[in-house]
């Protein structure tokens, strides 16, 4: 097991890696919408939180030499429900090799965040 570190992507906020590669996969820590050069929540809408995750994921991912597009399966979560077609629509720019994805309700999510993704993808 590798673990995949950028600065081009937010640090952990806790005792976990970003990512890891492991047989021929690497498995991204989920992303939350975290601007890597200020360490901060900026972004407001839906669709601006959801811009900056795909960012942070494609940093991360090309850290650990590969890409989006090479993406297997994602995890999604949205702090309301009502977001998902505003979320659909940046996260379709993103993922166009259409992956497998799970999209569910999380009550909360860290730094109150509005959407948090994981990636399991090829390198």
């Amino acid at each position: 097991m590798e673990k995949v570190y950028t600065k081009n992507a937010p640090d952990a906020i806790g005792p976990y890696s970003q990512a890891v590669k492991v047989g021929g996969l690497v498995f991204t820590s989920g992303q939350i919408a975290i601007n890597p050069a200020t360490a901060s929540v900026e972004a407001q809408t839906i669709e601006e939180q959801t811009e900056q995750v795909c960012k942070n994921l494609c940093a991360v991912l090309e850290a650990a030499g590969t890409s989006i597009d090479k993406a297997v399966k994602t995890v999604c979560f949205l702090a309301d429900m009502a977001d998902f077609a505003k979320f659909n629509e940046v996260y379709g720019k993103y993922f166009t090799s259409k992956p497998a994805r799970s999209c569910v309700g999380a009550k909360q999510l860290p730094k109150n965040v509005l959407v948090e993704v994981e990636v399991i993808a090829e390198i």
